[in-house]
């Protein structure tokens, strides 16, 4: 509820705005309303033109096309302070003045990944130029099928931490998990370990206060907020959505799983939480510690005077036992959208299979071609999605673009025993991917995520065979009855509207 008021907050100065101007217009200006209303229609003009010829997802365009020619004064308002990227100056400024360069030369594993598959080499090394982060050789990877096994591992990898312990996560809140950390984090401080942790001030909004943030600190504990919300800055888009938890440099924890406890089912929300993480350890480790910091350097308080120097080590590719992996991080600030065009690359490469788990599912058009025309080369395209809602309006856009989807041969299936809060795809039996990326605008275009992409590891099988013991708690939608579609239709249409506002 607080993420809805706050959001309303936003909107209310520029709906005053706009019913001013409609005043003014009708009272004041009227003997001048031929002259007013031609400058209206060409600072519109202008307005309308440059949202069309920017680089934007063509959804996003629309919707903004259409707030704007139905309420230029309002649509213009709402633009700049939410829609437009120039909001996030301040943000990008922290991320290049604390950017962590590397010289890792990684041209011969890009040769031997040619080898068996040119087409997918040149995705990586396009992944690695547009991240700034190398792929590196996968020594050992643990996949978790639940937060519920993933939990005591990461509390014995704590137990274990001897220089420094980093957290970073959208969600935070009290309880089980969250509290057992803490214990261990107190504990580790007198050990003279070093311990930050960052968390969205957004995502955690209603559950951990500036309160709590001060007891971590007077703990020991360095502690900060992502973005601090404020109603009429535009924070609301660039959320820090990633999540991971490194330690010593040694082992990485990262997935859709938050530091809450209905991620690891002590606490049942909405039904069984079926969520899913992974556990790297070697060098691998390496592009997590650098996220992390690179965030850290970046939006840390500036009194704390910590100084991070990590940097990147010299990679030994021979120590490659399980393939190959690259973990990057996304940011709606760049030009391209990585993990949406990735996803698109991958469904332009499938042979045989591309399966997805998400809890959402709004796709840009790009990404809705790239599935279809999947579809229609004979790819079996999978979806999993929740069988009890989170969000009941955002699972309801959700389903506007489920019509479309089935019709053209996309199997999509609701997990019956409760929520699905699980971010992978999985194509071929050799490339997965698993992170925090939901098939969702703000996943895609407008939220910071990570995202870890294997090539030719055993994470590829383990994850394909817990997503078929999934399918068997599912139940498969199918296509509406054409018949009886005409409201809904129209209802769907409006709804994909307002899709990328969600």
């Amino acid at each position: 509820m607080s993420k809805v008021i706050r959001r309303i907050l936003a909107i209310i100065p520029a709906v005053i705005i706009q019913v001013l101007w409609m005043l003014i217009l009708m009272s004041w200006l009227a003997p001048y309303a031929t002259i007013v209303a031609t400058l209206l229609s060409i600072c519109t003009f202008l307005f309308v033109l440059y949202i069309i010829i920017k680089r934007d997802e063509g959804t996003y365009k629309i919707l903004w096309l259409l707030v704007l020619l139905t309420l230029p004064i309002l649509g213009a308002v709402l633009y700049l302070e939410l829609g437009n990227k120039r909001t996030g100056l301040p943000i990008q400024r922290k991320l290049q003045h604390a950017k962590l360069e590397h010289d890792v030369d990684y041209t011969d594993v890009i040769a031997d990944i040619s080898k068996n598959n040119i087409r997918f080499s040149q995705t990586v090394q396009t992944i690695c130029k547009k991240t700034n982060f190398p792929v590196m050789p996968n020594e050992n990877v643990t996949y978790y099928p639940l937060g519920d096994n993933m939990f005591p591992d990461m509390l014995a990898d704590l137990k274990a931490a001897k220089q420094y312990i980093y957290v970073e996560y959208f969600i935070i809140a009290h309880g089980k998990m969250w509290d057992s950390i803490v214990d261990i984090l107190q504990e580790k401080v007198g050990q003279g370990v070093d311990v930050r942790v960052l968390y969205d001030d957004l995502g955690s909004i209603s559950t951990y206060s500036k309160k709590d943030a001060k007891a971590l600190k007077a703990k020991g504990i360095h502690c900060h907020t992502f973005n601090r919300l404020f109603a009429i800055k535009g924070t609301l888009n660039y959320r820090d959505h990633r999540k991971m938890l490194v330690v010593d440099g040694k082992v990485a924890y990262s997935g859709g799983i938050n530091l809450a406890d209905e991620y690891i089912n002590e606490y049942e929300k909405y039904g069984h939480w079926k969520d899913i993480g992974f556990r790297l350890t070697g060098q691998a480790v390496q592009n997590y510690v650098m996220m992390f910091e690179e965030f850290w350097c970046a939006f840390c308080d500036k009194n704390d005077d910590l100084t991070i120097k990590h940097s990147f080590m010299p990679i030994d590719y021979s120590a490659r036992r399980d393939g190959y992996v690259v973990s990057y991080y996304d940011s709606p600030l760049r030009k391209e959208a990585i993990s949406n065009d990735l996803y698109i690359d991958l469904l332009s490469q499938a042979v045989n299979y591309v399966w997805f788990y998400t809890p959402y599912l709004m796709l840009g058009d790009g990404l809705m071609e790239a599935v279809v025309n999947a579809v229609e080369r004979g790819v079996d395209v999978r979806i999993i999605m929740p069988g009890i809602p989170d969000k009941k309006l955002i699972f309801r856009m959700s389903h506007s673009y489920y019509q479309e989807l089935l019709e053209a041969g996309v199997k999509i299936y609701e997990y019956q025993p409760g929520f699905v809060h699980a971010k992978a795809c999985i194509v071929d039996d050799t490339v997965c991917t698993i992170g925090t990326v939901n098939l969702d605008y703000r996943s895609l275009f407008l939220h910071f995520e990570n995202n870890s992409l294997f090539y030719q590891s055993r994470i590829v099988q383990e994850i394909k065979e817990d997503y078929s013991k999934t399918l068997e708690q599912c139940e498969q939608m199918q296509p509406y009855d054409k018949g009886k579609y005409a409201f809904r239709w129209l209802l769907d249409g409006i709804l994909r509207i307002f899709a990328p506002l969600c």
